[in-house]
């Protein structure tokens, strides 16, 4: 029952597509510019950085939320599997994000709320996530490589924490069964991805960047 609860609040949360309404305050339907995902790097490369922040902190709290009140609600009550709760809180969070049903079911690709489970679910994760994302993506400006880099260090870590007794006190059979719900997302993940796994092989993955001036400068290399 705590799993299904969990499950169904993230799932709330996650139905909130801050860059759909963020882009129709503006006046325009992110789904009908750029990529059309309605996602943070499309809302950055349609409506500017600051759009891009805002859907960036928008995201990552709808799934923060729900981890935060697992842990509050549950960490008392089920201190030998709080961290498995907080994994189905994400994941109905993501599938929200994901998956909208008033949107026909295409949503974003749940890269930050994946951000926010990683930043909610223990600080130890935090670090690593942090230099996969940003070292891809400042050397590169590949926002998909970092992404699907996080993903992979997340599952790897996730198992050797867990093989390694950081989780003190989940039982074998609770830590098998966060690693195949944190598997789950990561192949979601990479499916959402495909796309943009074939540009990436291929060297023609779109660049993204912060500033304008970065973007001239790195077409008049490249011209």
């Amino acid at each position: 029952m705590e799993r299904i609860i969990c499950l169904v609040m993230g799932h709330v949360f996650g139905l909130f597509q801050t860059a759909y309404f963020y882009g129709k305050a503006k006046g325009i339907d992110i789904r009908q510019h750029g990529s059309g995902n309605s996602g943070t790097t499309n809302a950055l490369r349609v409506l500017g950085t600051k759009a891009g922040l805002i859907v960036l902190l928008g995201d990552c709290l709808k799934c923060m939320i729900p981890v935060i009140i697992t842990k509050v609600v549950f960490g008392q009550s089920h201190p030998e599997m709080v961290y498995l709760l907080c994994i189905y809180a994400a994941t109905g969070a993501i599938l929200g994000h994901n998956f909208p049903f008033y949107m026909g079911f295409k949503g974003g690709k749940g890269i930050a709320a994946t951000a926010g489970l990683i930043l909610s679910f223990h600080p130890y994760f935090i670090i690593t996530g942090v230099i996969l994302f940003f070292g891809a993506f400042f050397i590169t400006h590949y926002v998909s490589l970092g992404s699907l880099l996080v993903y992979a260090g997340f599952m790897i870590q996730m198992v050797i924490c867990g093989q390694t007794g950081f989780f003190e006190g989940m039982s074998q059979a609770h830590l098998i069964e966060m690693y195949a719900i944190t598997a789950f997302l990561a192949i979601m993940a990479y499916v959402k991805h495909w796309a943009n796994i074939k540009r990436l092989l291929s060297g023609t993955e779109r660049k993204t960047y912060l500033s304008k001036k970065n973007k001239v400068q790195d077409g008049e290399n490249n011209g």
